[in-house]
């Protein structure tokens, strides 16, 4: 028997960014059920972006926090050549894996862990004074890398490059009655969203599922929310479904 057989695994993430993680739960034995709990849109006003494209000739050091952040920037850049001076830094392997797509190299990236702190403890980020950063993100989110470079001395712009909203409407029908085994979560933002889409009575229901998260600090998140079951599974798809299985195999 496949060891998550029967296992219904909810995916948190926003549309299109879900099948990887869909497919390995499914070739596990399980169902996912993709619930976007963040929805990706364009900018209502792309003007601030197009007006800094046209100095980014000027920087130093260009990092983008996410896949979002490439696929959306790198959209709205089309047709613009990318400077020959310009370094390319990110927060994780799969916004990496993306860029090295897009056809760039020698991307500055954390090897395991995938968020800010550990960008900014890499030697790269270290001696930054007087250099000119932009940080490709969504149009809100954690101001911790641009503080930190800032503190050492560095010069930051951030360039808001797509939006995130909250998706309107509920749970779609298939989340259901019969409840679900599993939730796994990318962002503290998604994980604040899919609770308030699941509402009282919803959050109720789930407080004895167990959520997997990519990072201790979402897990924080999710125990100030009251949720008592909280795995930290690691940011890369394969971990998330190791965790999973390991979890309901040592539950059996």
């Amino acid at each position: 028997m496949r060891p998550l057989a029967g296992k219904r695994v909810v995916i948190t993430r926003p549309s299109g960014q879900a099948k990887n993680l869909a497919q390995l739960v499914r070739e596990a034995g399980g169902e996912p059920l993709c619930v976007p709990a963040i929805e990706i849109l364009p900018l209502a006003d792309a003007a601030p972006f197009h007006a800094l494209a046209q100095r980014l000739e000027g920087f130093d050091l260009a990092i983008f926090v996410s896949r979002n952040a490439v696929r959306s920037a790198l959209a709205l850049l089309v047709g613009k050549p990318w400077p020959a001076g310009l370094k390319v830094a990110t927060v994780g392997q799969g916004s990496r894996e993306e860029l090295e797509q897009q056809g760039f190299t020698d991307v500055i990236a954390p090897a395991a862990q995938s968020d800010s702190e550990a960008l900014l403890a890499l030697p790269e980020l270290a001696a930054v004074k007087g250099k000119r950063v932009v940080i490709f993100r969504g149009d809100a989110g954690r101001r911790l890398l641009g503080d930190v470079l800032e503190k050492r001395g560095a010069v930051v712009e951030f360039a808001a490059c797509y939006r995130r909203v909250r998706p309107a409407g509920g749970l779609p029908p298939a989340f259901g009655p019969r409840g679900v085994d599993a939730v796994t979560l990318s962002s503290a933002e998604g994980l604040e969203n899919f609770l308030y889409m699941l509402g009282e009575d919803g959050a109720r229901r789930l407080a004895q599922t167990p959520f997997f998260v990519p990072h201790p600090r979402i897990a924080e998140a999710a125990a100030r929310k009251g949720l008592t079951r909280v795995l930290v599974a690691g940011p890369r798809d394969a971990q998330m479904v190791a965790a999973l299985v390991a979890y309901f195999d040592g539950a059996s």
